[in-house]
C-alpha cells in the first residue's frame, strides 16, 4: 500500500472526517500497516496494547470469549476504528479483533500521535474530536441494543 493510498484511506475514514488533505497525509505518515489473513488475530482480549486500529480493507470481527466460546459482537467495515478507549486511557482490551477475510489495518501508536502535539496541534485536536465521536456513537449503539433487549425480555415496546 502506497503512502498516498494511506492518506486517502485516512481521509475517507471516521478518523479523518475533519482533516484536510495535508493533515490526512501527515497522520498517515505516522501510521503503521498490518496485513492479516482470514482468521488471524490482531489483538486479544485483555491485552495491554494501546494501539488505535483503522480498518483499511477487508473485515474485522470484534469478539469476546463467553463461557469458553468466542462470540462475535460486531463486524467492522473499512473506515471504522477500534481501540479508542485503550488508545486514550491505556486500559486493557475488552474485546479481541480477528480478521474475517484478508485484511489491511492501519495502526497508530500513542507516542507517534502525541509527537504531533507540538508540530500539528490542530490536527491532534481534530483527531481527538473524531475519537470522541467514535466512542459516543459506539455508546449510543450499545444503549439502543440494551433497550431493545430489555423491551424484548419484558415484552414491551409493542414489537414483540
Amino acid at each position: 500500500m502506497k503512502q498516498m493510498d494511506r492518506a486517502a484511506i485516512v481521509s475517507s475514514s471516521v478518523l479523518g472526517t475533519e482533516l484536510d488533505e495535508k493533515e490526512a497525509s501527515i497522520l498517515a505518515e505516522c501510521m503503521g500497516l498490518v496485513r492479516l489473513t482470514n482468521g488471524e488475530l490482531l489483538v486479544s482480549e485483555d491485552e495491554q496494547r494501546r494501539t488505535l486500529f483503522l480498518l483499511a480493507e477487508g473485515r474485522l470481527c470484534v469478539c469476546k470469549t463467553v463461557g469458553g466460546v468466542e462470540e462475535s459482537l460486531y463486524r467492522m467495515r473499512p473506515g471504522e476504528c477500534a481501540g479508542t478507549r485503550a488508545f486514550v486511557d491505556g486500559s486493557s482490551r475488552k474485546a479481541a479483533l480477528r480478521s474475517e477475510d484478508n485484511s489491511s489495518v492501519l495502526t497508530l501508536e500513542p507516542d507517534d500521535f502525541e509527537a504531533l502535539v507540538d508540530t500539528h496541534p490542530r490536527l491532534v485536536y481534530k483527531v481527538m474530536r473524531a475519537i470522541f465521536r467514535i466512542t459516543h456513537t459506539n455508546l449510543m449503539r450499545v444503549n439502543l441494543e440494551r433497550t431493545e433487549l430489555a423491551n424484548y425480555m419484558h415484552k414491551t415496546g409493542g414489537r414483540y
